[in-house]
């Protein structure tokens, strides 16, 4: 199974002749490519998958799918 976290950008520069950027994942920040949406911009709310951004999504959408997320990892702590 193949899963997408959303983050916040925080930081856009060039690396390597490639667009990357600093994303912020609830306080870790990770360094991702920004190469498949070249529209990205600070402040935006990105779906990361592998390294990648693959999409951008609004602010609600990202705490939604947030919120999805932690709802799983507490069903499977109690399940575990």
């Amino acid at each position: 199974m193949c899963l997408a976290i959303p983050g916040k950008i925080t930081e856009i520069y060039q690396k390597n002749a490639l667009q990357m950027a600093k994303i912020d994942f609830g306080g870790v920040a990770k360094e991702i490519c920004l190469e498949f949406v070249p529209e990205a911009k600070l402040g935006d709310y990105a779906l990361v998958h592998a390294g990648f951004v693959i999409s951008l999504m609004n602010e609600t959408e990202a705490e939604e799918s947030i919120q999805l997320i932690q709802e799983v990892s507490r069903f499977d702590n109690e399940v575990s």
